[in-house]
């Protein structure tokens, strides 16, 4: 498990989350100032100073409650709201579409390209807001620093440890159906075309060599695809020509997107129930939490804009019954967590929880900036 994976996953996942917002806001006809809004609170939310020193910090993956739970307070660090249902489908959308990024990249190191096309989708989102475009570039110069010197055994690590992440999310998407990229039990097809790993060759010769290491014969084999030789190398600056697709908006021409629960998912989720048995990492996670919380000032709701909310789905009647038809396994719910007990060690945490109100509902009264993105983690 490689322990340099957290902040890539978060990023693609993130800028995922903003493509499929972007798209709602505008089916929903929401006015241009609030969709903006929208937009800039999230976006600076998650590139928050504090938080990416502690995201770019070496460490282990969160568990994949506590990273839904990050999301699900991302998503609602401005004005707008969406229900369970529309959240659940929200997160679904996200994390399917960059598992199969994640399994199309040609070489590991190239889910760095994909992770650039998502940095680069959303600076265009904040062009016009110069405070919050600064931030998204500390973050393509942490992204640069941390991963250009890796090797591609390192890169072949991170890509392992993000498909042990998906392995069991198996979410029908309409658009991978529609464009049979995805079968109907929820798993993706690989392509036998295309372009191959820049640095490769075209598979389909065999070349012999002497002890001497003259090349003395020549075999060819049908490779059983379509493949064809890269053009070039993506660029891995700041700025540059990607090449590859993957990681751009899907969602930029309109098409209505729907999720579907497989059989296959349904049955592994009734394998993989909360444990009684305390998590070894809960710890870690509440102390991470308690340093990123730490450091940052808790604004208080003022006057705020008037909340609205958007859905994933088509109509009310969709949406209630994709809340009644989600099954029980697949549910985040609120794990309450006493960090009270050890008062010298967990001063600082609690001070902080007692700053925040309970509210067991999404409610739509909210500060102008919206949570610091750890902040939205008082649900663990």
């Amino acid at each position: 498990m490689s322990s340099r994976t957290l902040p890539l996953l978060f990023i693609n996942l993130g800028g995922e989350m903003l493509y499929i917002l972007d798209q709602r806001l505008r089916a929903q006809n929401i006015p241009a100032d609030k969709a903006k809004k929208v937009m800039n609170d999230i976006i600076t939310t998650m590139f928050n100073k504090k938080f990416l020193e502690e995201l770019f910090k070496p460490q282990e993956l969160y568990s994949k409650k506590a990273l839904r739970t990050v999301f699900d307070r991302l998503a609602h660090a401005s004005i707008m709201r969406l229900n369970q249902a529309s959240m659940d489908k929200l997160y679904d959308l996200m994390t399917m579409a960059f598992k199969y990024q994640v399994l199309l990249c040609p070489r590991p190191k190239d889910i760095l390209l994909v992770s650039f096309n998502h940095m680069d989708a959303i600076k265009d989102f904040v062009k016009d807001t110069p405070s919050i475009l600064s931030q998204v570039d500390e973050t393509y110069r942490q992204l640069i620093e941390m991963y250009t010197p890796l090797s591609s055994g390192e890169f072949q690590l991170i890509r392992q440890t993000l498909l042990i992440f998906f392995q069991d999310m198996h979410i029908r998407v309409s658009i991978f159906l529609k464009d049979k990229v995805q079968n109907s039990n929820g798993r993706f097809v690989l392509p036998t075309s295309g372009p191959v790993p820049h640095g490769t060759q075209v598979p389909g010769l065999i070349r012999m060599f002497s002890c001497t290491g003259e090349e003395f014969t020549r075999l060819k084999f049908n490779n059983g695809g379509n493949y064809t030789t890269a053009l070039r190398e993506g660029s891995f600056d700041i700025f540059g020509d990607r090449v590859t697709k993957l990681g751009t908006n899907m969602y930029s021409v309109s098409r209505p997107v729907e999720t579907h629960m497989s059989g296959t998912s349904k049955n592994s989720a009734q394998h993989t129930k909360v444990s009684a048995a305390p998590n070894p990492l809960a710890k870690e996670e509440l102390n991470l939490l308690a340093r990123l919380m730490g450091g940052l000032e808790v604004q208080k709701p003022g006057n705020a804009d008037t909340g609205f909310r958007i859905s994933l789905f088509a109509t009310d009647e969709e949406e209630e019954e994709a809340l009644i038809s989600r099954p029980d396994e697949l549910s985040y719910g609120v794990i309450n967590i006493q960090a009270t007990k050890d008062q010298q060690a967990n001063a600082e945490l609690a001070k902080i929880m007692g700053e925040f109100t309970e509210s067991g509902d999404q409610s739509p009264s909210v500060s102008n900036k919206g949570d610091d993105l750890l902040a939205m983690m008082d649900g663990l």
